[in-house]
């Protein structure tokens, strides 16, 4: 293996934060997109402003799958690579590629049959429906090449490469940005689109960035083999990719689902509390990006070391970003206590909108380091192929907290109060979760050697 791929050996703190740094670029250039289609399509209006925040949970949900199917596929590479066996990882790399593919395109189709219903039962009506239907139909089109890329970039980092993934994100990324307000506002031979051309961006950036990656993990990397083979050498690959990849997927949606479920709750505030909840998310999205490179950097290094017998590394790994998380949230929450007005003034079409955004951005960013880690022990998890244990750790601050806490406090008060449950769920979970996840690490230190597992 290149030494600099090899995250069994060196200081833990370095190689995380060496696979974290390129990852927090990549995901700042993904999370950028959607802040620059929510400052253009808010130029439009707070009715498409609306539609996009409707649509902001089907994506997310959706998009979570893709992060379940690359965290099955970089779980069982990684512990490949850490175990030497070269053969077995382009096999894997192979039949966890072929599987996206065989998953996605159908769940395209149905996704567009389903869109109508699926946005009338989050509130969605008239006007709104109709711009937030024209979004999701172009974006659906995109959602395969999503998940190739996604996949494809997870197996090139489960090798110890994190920078080539992040400069295809950064790529595709600028491309979205530079793309969207030519099509959204029209410019010489290209007609306004309006709120379509927002997501024939991301549908072009899309085509472009999985391209790239096809290229990294079949021509550079020859991590795709030969697909001449029996079905049932690939179902058995498959099975291992799907056994971590849906519980993985199920963990990383519970998140969007719960945003779905605080959009359902809200929207009889009205289209401008909606309008300003879709804002503060997506900036909440972007403000996290840190913590989302941890869960994405804290895979490869987990899988090398469990594959490479070096166990103690992996608590050492987990304590580390436990740490990071907390010192980010902290910044975060002085950064938006003093800017989150004029910050969401900026993606607010109106000013109404804006107060209610930093209202939420004044309230729950304190409590972010919970959030940062239970997506952090729900990856080491997976990585350590233990998935319904990482899908324990999603649901336990969503179906535990989250959801619970916001239903009570809808019913108590106003929007204020929502927030400040979203806030106690965090903190509640992250507090859980951090002590259930190191303590059983610990025991997974001690029983290695007998073979009882966590």
């Amino acid at each position: 293996m290149n030494d600099q791929r090899d995250l069994t050996s060196g200081p833990v703190w370095l190689n995380l934060l060496r696979l974290a740094g390129p990852m927090m670029f990549g995901i700042a250039a993904v999370m950028s997109v959607q802040l620059v289609d929510t400052y253009f399509v808010g130029k439009l209006g707070t009715d498409a402003l609306a539609a996009l925040s409707f649509s902001f949970p089907i994506a997310l949900t959706l998009a979570s799958l893709s992060i379940g199917l690359s965290a099955g596929a970089a779980s069982v590479v990684s512990r490949a690579v850490g175990r030497g066996h070269r053969r077995r990882t382009r096999r894997l790399a192979t039949d966890s590629l072929m599987l996206t593919i065989a998953v996605m395109v159908p769940l395209t189709g149905l996704g567009l049959l389903t869109l109508d219903a699926v946005l009338r039962m989050l509130g969605a009506e008239g006007d709104i429906l109709g711009m937030a239907t024209a979004y999701m139909r172009i974006w659906y089109l995109s959602l395969p090449f999503l998940v190739v890329t996604m996949v494809s970039n997870a197996m090139v980092r489960a090798s110890g490469d994190a920078f080539s993934p992040s400069t295809i994100m950064i790529t595709s990324a600028v491309l979205n940005i530079l793309a969207t307000p030519i099509l959204v506002f029209g410019l010489g031979p290209v007609p306004a689109l309006g709120i379509e051309g927002a997501a024939l961006g991301t549908l072009l950036a899309r085509i472009i960035g999985a391209c790239c990656a096809l290229y990294l993990v079949m021509w550079r990397d020859r991590l795709v083999v030969s697909l001449r083979r029996g079905l049932g050498r690939f179902f058995r690959s498959a099975g291992q990719v799907l056994g971590i990849g849906l519980p993985a997927a199920l963990g990383n949606a519970s998140n969007p689902l719960g945003i779905a479920v605080a959009t359902a709750v809200i929207a009889v505030l009205g289209s401008e509390t909606v309008a300003a909840f879709g804002v503060a998310t997506r900036l909440e999205a972007f403000a996290i990006l840190p913590m989302l490179a941890l869960s994405a950097s804290i895979g490869p290094m987990v899988g090398q070391n469990w594959g490479g017998d070096r166990v103690e590394r992996v608590e050492r790994a987990l304590k580390t970003a436990y740490a990071l998380c907390a010192g980010w949230s902290m910044l975060l929450a002085m950064m938006f206590w003093m800017l989150g007005r004029p910050i969401a003034g900026a993606f607010a079409s109106e000013a109404a909108v804006a107060e209610e955004a930093a209202r939420y951005l004044w309230i729950v960013p304190i409590s972010l380091w919970g959030y940062g880690i239970a997506i952090i022990a729900a990856g080491a998890f997976n990585a350590l192929g233990k998935p319904l244990l990482g899908l324990g750790y999603s649901l336990t601050r969503t179906a535990v907290f989250y959801v619970p806490l916001v239903w009570i406090a809808s019913r108590v008060d106003g929007s204020t109060t929502v927030y400040a449950a979203i806030a106690v769920a965090n903190a509640l979970a992250g507090l859980l979760v951090a002590a259930d996840s190191l303590f059983r690490v610990r025991r997974l230190a001690t029983d290695t050697a007998t073979g009882a597992g966590v």
